[in-house]
């Protein structure tokens, strides 16, 4: 069997400069020649077992040193050129390691300084979202990839499309579905278009949801996906084809940086037009009124799944026939956000979404049980939450599936008009005094924005207060502060 090779020139010259050798010192000592120890250094002849076991023996350098040093470099690097900044200059994964390699302390420090600047750049944007929620705008701003611009542009509008809700009434007119969406949106796609929907297997279709043949018109969807998501990728591709002039003109509206921004945001206005194409405005508007907004209900009447319907609810927002303003935020079990949505754009300086004492973290230790909760920010305010986990795209029995949890809140004075109103332990009068007032989780709009003391959830000390270090006192929380 073939020794392994391993191409460390440029450790190899550390440690023999490290040591005051010249190659052909250090060649005699590993019983080699000067001229392969220089090809050795110039990574044009690699490492044998037998010569690393030689240098561990005569130089008392470890193997593992020698056969992955620059791993850790590596990855930090591609985290540091991977920054929107840096993403037109991005070099190859050889390069990487030819920096790593042949400047070790270059590299770290570079990786350090990035991650110093990252820091940075969060403090900026927590003081930013501070001053924002005093009343007082800044004009900072960074880099950003097109995911982010997509994502802050609609968190901050509300999540209401006037012309694409009108164009998705005409639609279903035009269908006319019956109890039959599905069925129906086949017929129109193969009558009008000449498309053919298949459903095909996971080993057929592992990396996608949908997919578009243009060359034999047909439309494959993923046997992954639950009845209710194949429904909305069928409705995304049909919405798509038929409001492509009415998407285009909010696409415009938005103002977007770059193509691939606006190629993000006709995604997300598909999504939106699937789900009011599936749950028309105005009888899903009264079903929700008649229902007081039970998720379940809706889910049940309109066949479809528990994030459509409660992601449906954040867009109740047509003039003169609006529903609660209720916004969403989902989650992963990592905690990461990865979509916020408000029907008056999502309560970021009122409500802020990253406490970790929010119930849509607990949601995962029950899935599918809804959790109920009233949450009280340090200003006072009040907002009625309800979480639950959410299953993703179904895998194969070696798979782990993904899960996320939804949190759909809307203020805490719209309680009686919601069915979950009623789960709220109200006995109790709050602090406050208001009669029949509900006690709250005091929560904060994230960890460096919190000034709450001794809270055990904390994961990260506020940047307003200075750290207290007094060594006679630990308080509860990991990061005790002055």
């Amino acid at each position: 069997m073939a020794d392994p090779k391993i191409f460390a020139g440029p450790r190899i010259r550390r440690i023999r400069n490290a040591r005051g050798l010249t190659q052909t010192a250090m060649a005699e000592g590993l019983g080699i020649s000067p001229s392969y120890l220089n090809l050795i250094e110039r990574n044009q002849r690699p490492l044998t077992v037998q010569l690393i076991l030689k240098l561990a023996a005569a130089y008392k350098v470890d193997p593992e040193e020698l056969h992955g040093e620059a791993l850790g470099s590596i990855v930090g690097l591609r985290e540091v050129f991977a920054d929107p900044l840096l993403s037109g200059e991005l070099p190859g994964e050889q390069e990487l390691v030819e920096v790593a390699e042949a400047a070790p302390n270059a590299a770290a420090a570079m990786i350090k300084l990035y991650r110093a600047y990252r820091e940075q750049a969060e403090r900026l944007s927590d003081l930013s979202e501070l001053l924002a929620r005093e009343g007082r705008t800044t004009a900072l701003s960074g880099a950003r990839l097109p995911i982010d611009e997509v994502h802050e542009i609609f968190e901050r509008r509300p999540n209401h499309f006037e012309a694409i809700e009108a164009e998705a009434e005409a639609f279903t007119t035009v269908l006319d579905p019956g109890d039959d969406l599905l069925a129906a949106l086949k017929s129109w796609l193969r009558r009008e278009y000449g498309i053919v929907v298949k459903v095909l297997p996971v080993a057929t279709m592992p990396n996608w949801r949908r997919r578009f043949d243009r060359h034999s018109q047909r439309l494959f969807i993923s046997e992954r996906l639950s009845p209710f998501d194949q429904l909305r990728e069928i409705a995304m591709e049909a919405c798509l084809i038929r409001m492509t002039v009415a998407v285009a003109g909010e696409i415009q509206a938005l103002k977007l940086g770059s193509d691939e921004a606006r190629r993000l945001a006709r995604f997300e206005l598909g999504r939106y037009a699937a789900h009011a194409l599936m749950m028309p405005y105005q009888a899903f508007q009264s079903a929700a009124v008649r229902a007081r907004y039970d998720v379940d209900v809706l889910r049940s009447r309109f066949g479809v799944s528990f994030e459509q319907a409660a992601n449906r609810l954040t867009m109740l927002q047509r003039p003169g026939s609006s529903g609660v303003p209720f916004f969403m935020l989902e989650v992963d079990n990592a905690g990461h956000r990865f979509r916020k949505a408000g029907a008056q754009g999502f309560p970021h300086s009122r409500f802020g979404g990253a406490c970790p004492k929010l119930p849509v973290h607990a949601a995962f230790s029950l899935p599918g049980q809804i959790f109920v909760e009233a949450v009280e920010m340090p200003d006072g305010a009040e907002f009625l939450c309800v979480a639950r986990s959410l299953e993703g795209p179904q895998g194969a029995f070696n798979e782990r599936p993904r899960r996320t949890a939804l949190l759909l809140g809307c203020d805490i004075g719209f309680k009686d008009e919601i069915v979950y109103g009623a789960a709220l332990p109200g006995a109790a009068p709050a602090t406050s005094g208001r009669p029949g007032a509900v006690p709250a989780t005091p929560i904060g709009p994230a960890c460096r924005l919190c000034e709450r003391i001794g809270c055990l959830a904390r994961a990260e000390p506020p940047i307003t207060r200075p750290l207290g270090l007094d060594e006679m006192v630990t308080g509860l929380s990991a990061f005790d502060f002055q």
